[in-house]
């Protein structure tokens, strides 16, 4: 029995997908975009809702204020809602906060 043959053919298909990477050219990391909640009635519940995924009928995790800062982990929205961070405050770069979807009509690019 000729075990080489197997060999062979994984070698190869390691060196092709190997090329096939290289040839895609170099991957960029995604930093996220800085948002700050806005457009929130204060006449009304004057909150944006951080949910557990993108769709109105999931867990609120909870409700984000005026002047809420968000750090974006995905560069488009998804049917309209935004994956974020959220963060301490506009310099805030820990990633520590808690993570959710919000609506992104009432999201807006922060201020540098």
């Amino acid at each position: 029995m000729n075990t080489r043959k197997p060999l062979v053919a994984k070698t190869r298909a390691a060196v092709a997908f190997a090329m096939l990477l290289c040839a895609a050219g170099p991957s960029h990391a995604y930093s996220g975009e800085r948002l700050v909640t806005c457009g929130l009635n204060p006449q009304g519940d004057n909150f944006l809702a951080l949910r557990s995924c993108g769709a109105s009928s999931c867990d609120m995790l909870r409700k984000l204020g005026p002047n809420t800062f968000l750090l974006t982990l995905e560069p488009y929205a998804t049917r309209g809602w935004r994956e974020v961070i959220v963060l301490d405050g506009p310099q805030d770069d820990s990633f520590t906060g808690p993570t959710g979807w919000v609506f992104g009509k009432y999201a807006c690019p922060a201020g540098n």
